[in-house]
Formats: structure tokens, sequence, C-alpha cells
């Protein structure tokens, strides 16, 4: 008897929280995935954290906060690529089997770190190490494969019996990472092969975007500590550690504040405090219709707006509850952990991965077409390391150009190709299937296939600023022309004078070719500053006097690059000491005359500035944009035409030492 009424009391409180439900259901209003994720996001400002510094050694998987400008150039000097000999290029001419060239050894071996202290002169050679300085005088390598060390009466020598030509197995300065070069963007994850870079520009420390914060809670009376003994009614709280693990891969930091029993004034304090000390919440459980769920009452009581949607048409998810607490993320998961994970992916992580600066998730494997020809050993399979970008009939798979040696050959490739040991080259038009580096690869937004100059970086980072990525391929004027008449590229920088007009770039046009102006750059002769052959002087006198002093030591330009045809109109067929040293870039230029294996040689205004040296000017040249015409009318094309008219871009240019002609 006395039994009946405890069942009755039971029957009310059943009673009560079927009345509670239906009561929320006046609240939960369904809404789609589509529709939840735009009233979620339209209440937030998805950007990134602010920026801190960290130890290099802790920067892996970090966001970028700020683009990075490179201090110093990589490698330093010019280096060797092989163990063999430093020579003259032009001592080797005719070696052979049959008819060795014989060159008298230095006194001194280069091994790494040791500077040198002998020059390279005509019919003289030094043993070098790989990694070791290359010599003045000396404009190529030989390896030591191709040598035999002899004895003679004069001492000792080599015979060497093959040729070489000006360049061979050597690593010029800068031609892996230019001083002044930005090397990395704002908004680059830093891997491994990210960290390599800065790591070749000396840095210690990097500027990241700070990782969000992100709290974890689980409710619900049922929930028991991992670890502690399981009571019957009970289950482990496998959401939080799962939920924790998630938000670390999409870039977060979790703070783990456990669980709370389904009290609400306990439950309200532990938000508060989560709200208060983190960047967002997320909690799971209590996001039902039962009467012991408590989550959809407390929430309105955190801040404004507060719930922006209860209810989303998902299986599983549907009663997931999204809010905003002060511009703040909350997310109220529901509590079984498929509907957990699920619903997080779809609508947190994303929220997570902005927060932490990192872009949006794609996805192992693609079809590419590779351009060009590309020579290949025989006996031994081929990687091949590519880039990949977007052309008119699929994906394009550019090979890198940089060698083993370069930080950068890896770090800027998206996959790699194989090629069969027993093929002596892949043709071009190949299609290969490519292996993507990471996950998944994101094709830039435009391809820049020809001259490289820091000005361009300029109006790369305002593309940046406005979500749009752009792949430099730098191969030179003449390497662009080709590229963009092939239609391999979207532009084509060139800085190319028409012998017989002296007008730079317009005789370029080719049908389905446009040319959009740039700006102009001073270019020069660059000198050791003190260097009375050439201060004070014009740059014709300097030239001059040059020519006429046989020690005066010259370093060239690469052939096909503008400044080369500017150089050898310059010396009217003169070929003086240094003409074989052919570097492909005006850092490299400079590095040479600034480290003293060179006296003198032709570059912009700007990289002379960047190392300390004299500067005579010779003319300016323009530095202006082949692009495709059938291309003008993307969104990305028009993006790069109006940050070269922008007014931030063009101080940013101008800073730099170039001017505008429209200026002038």
């Amino acid at each position: 008897m006395n039994a009946l009424p405890d069942r009755l009391s039971s029957g009310d409180a059943l009673i009560a929280a079927v009345r509670a439900a239906a009561r929320q259901e006046q609240f939960l209003e369904v809404v789609s995935a589509e529709e939840a994720r735009k009233r979620f996001e339209d209440r937030l400002s998805l950007a990134p954290m602010p920026a801190e510094s960290v130890p290099l050694a802790e920067a892996l998987g970090r966001t970028l906060a700020a683009d990075v400008i490179a201090p110093v150039d990589a490698p330093p000097f010019d280096r060797s690529g092989v163990d063999g000999f430093a020579v003259r290029a032009a001592d080797t001419v005719g070696a052979s089997d049959a008819t060795p060239r014989r060159l008298t050894l230095n006194a001194e071996v280069l091994v790494c770190g040791q500077a040198p202290a002998l020059e390279v002169t005509p019919g003289s050679a030094t043993a070098i190490a790989t990694g070791g300085v290359v010599p003045r005088g000396a404009d190529a390598v030989v390896m030591i494969e191709w040598t035999d060390l002899v004895e003679t009466d004069a001492g000792p020598a080599i015979d060497l019996y093959r040729a070489v030509n000006a360049g061979q197995f050597v690593s010029y300065a800068g031609s892996d990472i230019a001083r002044g070069e930005t090397v990395l963007r704002r908004g680059a994850q830093l891997g491994s092969r990210e960290i390599g870079m800065l790591a070749a520009c000396g840095l210690d420390a990097v500027g990241v975007v700070r990782r969000p914060r992100v709290a974890v809670l689980s409710t619900g009376d049922e929930l028991t500590a991992l670890g502690a003994p399981l009571q019957p009614g009970r289950v482990y709280d496998s959401n939080g550690a799962m939920l924790a693990a998630a938000i670390r891969e999409a870039g977060g930091e979790p703070v783990m504040l456990g669980a709370i029993r389904d009290n609400e004034e306990e439950l309200l304090r532990a938000l508060k405090h989560a709200v208060e000390t983190c960047d967002a919440v997320v909690l799971s459980g209590g996001t039902s219709k039962g009467a012991g769920d408590l989550s959809h009452r407390v929430v309105p009581q955190l801040g404004s707006p507060g719930i922006i949607v209860h209810g989303v048409a998902l299986k599983p998810g549907k009663p997931l509850c999204l809010a905003v607490i002060d511009g703040k993320p909350l997310a109220v998961l529901p509590g079984f952990p498929t509907s957990a994970i699920f619903t997080f992916h779809a609508f947190i992580a994303p929220v997570v991965r902005a927060l932490a600066g990192l872009p949006v998730e794609d996805a192992h494997s693609v079809e590419a077409t590779v351009p060009v020809r590309v020579p290949s050993e025989l006996g031994r399979k081929e990687f091949l390391l590519v880039s990949l970008a977007q052309g008119d009939d699929g994906l394009i798979a550019f090979p890198s150009a940089k060698g083993s040696g370069a930080v950068t050959a890896f770090a800027q490739s998206d996959g790699f190709i194989e090629i069969d040991a027993l093929s002596p080259a892949l043709d071009a038009g190949t299609h290969k299937r490519v292996t993507l580096i990471g996950d998944a690869v994101r094709t830039p937004d435009l391809v820049i296939a020809g001259s490289h100059c820091v000005g361009l970086d300029a109006v790369l980072t305002t593309l940046a600023e406005h979500g749009l990525r752009a792949r430099i391929i730098a191969v030179g004027s003449m390497g662009g022309v080709a590229a963009s008449r092939r239609g391999e590229c979207d532009i084509a920088p060139v800085h190319l004078v028409d012998p017989e007009s002296d007008v730079y770039n317009a005789h370029l046009v080719t049908p389905g070719l446009r040319l959009v102006r740039g700006w102009l750059r001073m270019q020069g002769l660059l000198f050791r500053k003190g260097d009375t052959r050439f201060e004070g002087r014009s740059a014709s006198e300097a030239v001059s006097a040059a020519l006429a002093d046989p020690a005066a030591v010259m370093v060239n330009r690469n052939a096909g690059a503008g400044t080369r045809i500017l150089i050898d109109r310059l010396l009217g067929g003169s070929r003086p000491a240094g003409y074989g040293n052919q570097p492909r870039s005006h850092n490299a230029v400079a590095a040479a005359v600034a480290q003293g294996r060179a006296d003198w040689g032709v570059a912009i205004e700007s990289v002379a500035s960047l190392y300390g040296l004299g500067f005579l000017p010779l003319m300016p040249e323009q530095y202006d944009f082949l692009v495709a015409e059938n291309r003008m009318s993307r969104p990305a094309m028009q993006a790069f035409i109006a940050a070269l008219a922008d007014h931030t871009t063009r101080a940013r240019i101008a800073a730099l030492g170039m001017r505008f002609g429209d200026d002038a």
C-alpha cells in the first residue's frame, strides 16, 4: 500500500518530463545543414588569431602570421655540387680520353667551411669538396672521376678527360634563396620543408598564428572519467578525448575541462569559465529534448546573441546546437560519439581551422601532363619533383628546376612522378600520375613563368591578402615568352629590349597574347664601394676602365636573360675575365661582387642597395607582363591587373626602388 504513492510520484515526474520535452519542441527549429552553417558563420569573425613568436623547433604545423623575407642568400656563396676540381671552363675545351687537358694543381684543398686563399689562374685547378666555396677565377667544377692525378717536374697536376661548360656543377649564391626574396607567405602552414627554408635563412624563431584555445566539456550524470572503475549504468567520457584530438588535428589547442554533472548551476559555472578563458567552446551532450538535458537552457544565460541554431536536418546529428557568445563560437554536440564527431567535422572543424589560420581542407594522387622533355639517367628509377598548375586541358606538372641541394625544391613542389629505370627521357606532353606530397593539392589561381623581380612579390602579397595563390616558375624572360606561347602559364614577366627599336617588350606580343605594363627598374654597374676603377665615373667610363684592366673580373648573366642582352651590347663583342661566369639572378651577381669573387657586374639598383654595393646607372628597363588573352576574364587575372594599379601595391614596389612610367 505504501508503494503506490511512490509510483504515483514517479509517474508525476515522468509526466513533467514529457511536458518539458513538449515545450522544447516549440524551440527546436530544424534547418538544413547549409542554412545552419551560414547562420553560424555569419555571426562569427573567422579571422586568424593574433600572432605569437615561437622557436623554430616548436613551429611544426603552425601557420605563418606574416610574410618571411630572406635576410641572406642560400647558398651564401658559389659552391661546388661535387667532389672534384674548380677550373676555368675555357681550359677544358677539347678534353677527351684521347686528348686530355693537363692543369697545374694549386696548393690548397677547399673543404666545406674553408675560404679560398688562391685564385684559379689560366691552366690551373684547385681541389674542392662538395659544398666548398668556388674560388676566384673558377667558373666550373669537374668531377674527380673525370681526372687522373699526375706528378710533374713543376709539381702535382691533373689530366682532365672531359670538357665542362661554365657553371657546371656550381650552385651560385642566391640560386636557392635570394636575399630580399619572399620565401614564405602569410598563411603558409609550416611543415618540415618550410622549416628547412627558415633554417636556411638563419632564423631561430618565427611569428605564427596563435592556436585557438578550445574548451572541451562533456555533460551527463552517466559519465565516468577515463581510467576510473566503471559502475553499472555509467559510460566512459570518450567524447572528451575524441574531440580534444579532433581539435588538435584542426589546428586548435584543446583545454580539457572534464565532465560536468546534470546540474544547471554547475554547468553554467563551467561554461562561463570556458567562455572567459578560451576562444571557442565545445560541449557534448545535453542538447536533446530529454528532461535532463540542460545545455539549451544554460547557453542563453552566457551572453549574446546566444543560440543561433538548435536542430539540423542531419542523420546523425539532428540535435546539434550552435551558439555565439560575445563573438566566440560555442557548440553543443550530440552525446552519441558518432553524432558528436560527425557534427564536429562538419561545423566546428572549419571554424577552428579558420581561427588557426589554416586553409579549408582539400583532398593523394592525380593525373597531369608534363609540358617539357625531361632527360633521365638509364638504369635508375627517377622520382621527379613537380609543381602542379591548371592548364586549358587539365593539370600541368612543371618539373622542378632546382637541384637536390636546394631546400626550396621539395618545399615548393606538390608531388612527384616516377620515371622508369629503362627510360632515357620523359617526352613532352606525357600524361603521368602525380603522387602528392600531403593529402591533397590546391592548384594555384595563377601560374607565372618568366623573369622574377622583388617588385612582383609585392603584387603577389596583395593577391594573397585576397586569398589568391600564385605559383612562380623562374625561367627567365625568354623562357617565359616560350611558356606563354605554348599556353603553359597565365602570365610571363619579361624585360627584353628590341635591338632594332630599343623598345622593351612590345616586339614579344603575338596573336593570343597581350602586354600589360609593369614598372621601370634601373639597370647599372655594381662594384664594391671604394674601387677607384669605378668610383666617381660614369657607367661607360667604368666599363672602359674595367676592360682595360686584365685583373678586373666581371660576373655575367645567363643566356636568355634580359640583362644578358644588355651586357652583350655594352661589351660590344669583348669577352673580359669572368665572362663565362653566368649565374641566373641579380642576387647572385651582387653576391659575387660583394664577396670579391668578381669586381663588377650588371644588375638592378634595388639589389645593389641590398648588398651595400656601389651603383652606376646604365639605363632603365621596362619590366612588363605577357598575359594570355583567353584567360583575361578569369577572376584571378582580373585581380592581378587590379593589384598592379592598387596604390598600396605601387607604394610597396616604389619602396623597393622601382618606378612606374606614368610617374616619370
